[in-house]
């Protein structure tokens, strides 16, 4: 949790950076998607440059600073009842989760393929659930301890920043209309995967590696919680990543409700 010494120590500060837009907000295919997914209007990612090294130990300084930079506060906006509004007031306090990122191919994935959530085809298994009447095989492995697929991904792996992208795509918005096949949240989970996190290349080993720091964060106003949102809902989300080297950070976030019905 960070504390109240930014001030006092090494501060950062931030200047928006508005034409460094993800391509994956540009691409037709893949909003077309995030509109079927109730995702559309509702998930943004806004970059910023930073003035100070970044080092993953002040990750709680690093995330209250930039929740209370003037030029972030002033440029963030949120949801509330449906509508845009400005983020108005700095942070108080930011609640910072580390989150595992180190994956850098969709090999994560694979056992998905073998265990019997898929049919041969790559359709989606269906199964009987008393609440939710189109349901299947994948959602009950993503959310269901007591499916027999919880863990075909293992423990460490679902804790990874990959697989928590793909399960946020997988249950999408308020209205998400879910795919029969695994196909489309595969290949959307890779492309905003790819335009979100750096690597970089060994030039003695060839061995491709992640450099960016992953943050899930909640800032708190006086009032409470502010960004990303009030409610506990788990695709109610925003996280930092950090390029250490570039020393850019994008904020990436979601607000869970019913999403825009044109591109």
């Amino acid at each position: 949790m960070a504390g109240e010494k930014c001030e006092f120590e090494q501060t950062f500060s931030f200047t928006p950076l508005p034409s460094k837009m993800p391509p994956f907000l540009q691409d037709k295919d893949t909003l077309s998607l995030l509109m079927k997914w109730s995702m559309l209007g509702r998930i943004s990612a806004q970059s910023y440059c930073f003035d100070q090294t970044f080092y993953p130990y002040s990750s709680d300084k690093f995330a209250l600073c930039f929740f209370r930079d003037p030029d972030v506060v002033s440029s963030l906006r949120k949801i509330e009842a449906g509508a845009w509004v400005p983020l108005d007031k700095p942070a108080v306090r930011v609640d910072v989760e580390p989150v595992l990122c180190t994956k850098v191919s969709m090999e994560l994935f694979d056992p998905i393929y073998s265990c019997g959530i898929l049919r041969p085809s790559g359709h989606v298994v269906k199964c009987f659930h008393e609440v939710y009447p189109d349901y299947d095989e994948l959602r009950q492995m993503l959310q269901d301890e007591d499916s027999e697929h919880f863990y075909v991904v293992g423990r460490e792996e679902r804790e990874e920043f990959l697989f928590r992208l793909f399960k946020h795509l997988c249950f999408g918005g308020e209205l998400c209309q879910y795919e029969d096949t695994i196909d489309p949240y595969i290949s959307t989970t890779k492309h905003i995967y790819k335009d979100l996190i750096s690597v970089q290349k060994d030039p003695e080993t060839k061995k491709i590696s992640v450099v960016s720091t992953v943050l899930k964060v909640c800032a708190c106003d006086e009032s409470g919680q502010c960004y990303p949102g009030g409610r506990g809902e788990e695709q109610t989300f925003a996280y930092l990543i950090v390029d250490p080297f570039k020393r850019h950070v994008t904020l990436f976030s979601h607000w869970y409700g019913v999403g825009n019905f044109t591109l």
